[in-house]
């Protein structure tokens, strides 16, 4: 990539990342919104054969808008700036789909997982609706350089909220925010529920934070789904380790709930969503610390 170009791309996505603080935190909680950025650099519209509407149906739109209330509960909120199509950081590093380069990839990229079969690696060959995304294939130093750049300091900055928390509570709770499309069929389910929680089948965290997520959820009278379709992706797999103090959990909203997905705008719904997710984040952070304070001195 010429040196002009590169440079026009950092300003674009200067800062990469953004973290929201309270001005102490106060709870064990750091929120995490990896898939809702929405800045879409020039250069790589111009490589794209979508236009950033069609670009953006990859986007868990307005996601971070609606957690971030969690800096006024004391707990951080991480969340990307740059777009998923661009860079998914909800993957391992280097997952990465060989039909989408120019040259060989190297002997220690993952290019066989279902994520990478599906043509949504680290660097997506499709949207989330199948079409593709690059009107030619790029280089591995494209992909390289994003990840370098964009992917190694957002991970960088997720792991030092959680060793920062855990160093000051004992333990840490991770919770990843993300939104689904209401009309597709995967696993067997028609209809999506409102929301679906994952936490790798019980592998990311102590279940009794999960029975809390949702009691609290199902109490607001939406309808919940446990780890289907959806158990948990990179970051809640990764970081979620229960015995070493680190709990994770992966929340997937409904969009039809707030937003008009082809227009990818919110609807009346999104402030009464907002207000839900609030009501839930509060109740989660009163409560879950006394859930697991016990579990996590024993261990």
């Amino acid at each position: 990539m010429p040196a002009k170009e590169r440079a026009a791309i950092e300003a674009e996505l200067d800062p990469p990342f953004r973290v929201a603080r309270p001005a102490a935190q106060t709870a064990p909680f750091v929120f995490c919104s990896p898939h809702s950025g929405r800045t879409y650099p020039q250069y790589f519209l111009d490589q794209s054969r979508l236009d950033a509407t069609q670009l953006r149906k990859s986007e868990d739109a307005f996601v971070d808008e609606l957690y971030d209330c969690a800096p006024a509960f004391g707990a951080p909120l991480i969340a990307a700036n740059f777009p998923r199509a661009y860079l998914d950081v909800n993957r391992e590093p280097f997952e990465l789909d060989p039909d989408l380069f120019a040259e060989p990839l190297p002997d220690f990229a993952n290019m066989h997982s279902i994520r990478v079969a599906g043509g949504l690696g680290t660097i997506a060959r499709v949207v989330a609706d199948g079409e593709e995304i690059y009107e030619h294939r790029l280089r591995f130093g494209a992909a390289l350089e994003r990840i370098e750049r964009l992917y190694r300091p957002f991970h960088e900055a997720l792991e030092s909220l959680l060793a920062e928390t855990r160093n000051q509570f004992g333990f840490a709770i991770l919770i990843d925010c993300h939104s689904m499309p209401s009309n597709l069929m995967t696993h067997n389910v028609s209809m999506r529920p409102d929301f679906v929680i994952g936490d790798r089948f019980g592998a990311a965290c102590d279940p009794r934070l999960t029975n809390l997520v949702s009691e609290y959820v199902s109490d607001l009278g939406y309808e919940v789904f446990l780890n289907r379709p959806y158990a948990g992706g990179y970051i809640t797999e990764h970081y979620g380790r229960p015995k070493s103090g680190i709990h994770a959990l992966q929340l997937e909203l409904n969009r039809c709930l707030y937003l008009d997905e082809p227009r990818i705008e919110k609807t009346d719904g999104f402030d009464a969503v907002r207000t839900d997710i609030a009501h839930i984040v509060g109740r989660l952070i009163e409560a879950a610390p006394r859930q697991l304070v016990p579990r996590a001195a024993a261990e």
